[in-house]
């Protein structure tokens, strides 16, 4: 009867999806998070490494926890990322992945998880706790115990009504719930999500090596992104849909019915041209509310600095050099590596004198270096 009332009030209020599930994960979904730290496949990201212990164990966020309360919501998009990546590439204009070019779904998601869990405590008289992905939450393996799906070979959810487009979050209660039956892994043979992948980020089915991934590069990673993934970001500004896009199980899905979710007229395609202008008050207004803002201004400029590069559009050129002065040694550095994929190499040489006797970042000058002696030559012949 409880799970009955959850359920309805959870669909009512919104969510797309409710499962309900144990608060404890399986041995593999542990041993799978001991795999990746140990490995160091997490790069940067040392907060899943400070509290692996809370992600291995649900329960040491709360011990009184009985059952996890799995909610979904879908963000569907309208057409096929896919489709889009040579246009935007073509016409210069940045790709942002789906999942934020709608308001940010922390905010959405957590407004709603806090009414439906006001409305337990106030119903069914129990005690809850609300979680979306900031807090040490599995959220992946919880929501296939709940049935809302399996972690696909590509890591990520994935749902025989909505594909591998849901957001997800979980409100945890001691009301004791059975549980509802896992999700079955229906990727049988396909590795479509594996084979796709511009960086071969994966080190094999459901192993993916975060280092070489683009979405972690583009919004994760603080520092400069090594120049054997820059050509293949492409025009990928933030994250990347990828081996979400090229999912089978995406004939099935929906476009989201949340006008939350849907692209902002200025994320749907922004020029990159008039991205590379933005300083930091700029950024802040026209990304506030998304999730890119917590990126901040200058990973997303080095992020532009490289769609530059990739576009193979000369016109673009001044953009870039104006950014050789930019005050972040990030945007510097991907202005220098544009400019090396754009000019050829009188022009780049011409450049390069003129900044010769100027101080910069060492890794600044390391990319004015890389493109002066025999590489560019061979390259460019």
């Amino acid at each position: 009867m409880a799970k009955a009332a959850i359920r309805d009030k959870a669909l009512e209020i919104g969510f797309d999806a409710v499962g309900f599930a144990p608060p404890e994960l399986g041995a593999d979904a542990q041993a799978g998070l001991a795999g990746f730290l140990s490995k160091g496949h997490h790069g940067d990201m040392g907060w899943l490494e400070a509290k692996a212990d809370r992600r291995a164990a649900p329960t040491t966020l709360w011990p009184e926890a009985r059952s996890v309360v799995v909610l979904a919501c879908n963000y569907g998009p309208d057409e096929n990322p896919l489709d889009r990546l040579e246009a935007l590439r073509r016409d210069a204009r940045g790709n942002i992945s789906v999942y934020a070019q709608g308001r940010d779904y922390h905010d959405v998601i957590k407004k709603r998880l806090k009414v439906l869990a006001r409305w337990m405590a106030e119903t069914l008289d129990c005690q809850v706790k609300v979680f979306v992905d900031t807090a040490p939450v599995m959220e992946k393996p919880l929501a296939e115990l709940a049935g809302l799906g399996w972690q696909g070979k590509h890591t990520n959810l994935v749902s025989t009504e909505f594909g591998s487009w849901l957001f997800l979050g979980e409100v945890y209660t001691d009301l004791t719930l059975e549980p509802d039956e896992p999700g079955d892994d229906r990727c049988g043979t396909c590795t479509n999500c594996l084979d796709i992948c511009p960086t071969d980020a994966f080190a094999g089915p459901y192993r993916l090596d975060a280092r070489r991934c683009i979405s972690y590069l583009t919004i994760e990673h603080e520092g400069h992104i090594d120049r054997e993934f820059r050509a293949a970001i492409g025009t990928r500004i933030y994250g990347c849909d990828d081996c979400l896009a090229v999912c089978p199980w995406n004939k099935f899905a929906a476009p989201t019915r949340e006008d939350a979710f849907r692209p902002k007229e200025a994320l749907a395609a922004p020029a990159l041209t008039e991205l590379a202008e933005l300083d930091d008050p700029a950024f802040r207004r026209m990304f506030s509310k998304t999730a890119i803002k917590r990126t901040g201004r200058d990973r997303l400029i080095r992020n532009v600095m490289i769609a530059i590069g990739n576009t193979g559009n000369a016109s673009l050129v001044p953009v870039a050099e104006r950014a050789l002065d930019d005050a972040s040694p990030l945007v510097r550095a991907m202005a220098v590596w544009a400019l090396g994929r754009l000019l050829d190499a009188a022009q780049f040489a011409s450049l390069a004198a003129r900044y010769s006797s100027v101080e910069m970042d060492p890794d600044v000058r390391e990319e004015w270096q890389s493109y002066a002696g025999p590489a560019r030559a061979a390259r460019s012949a």
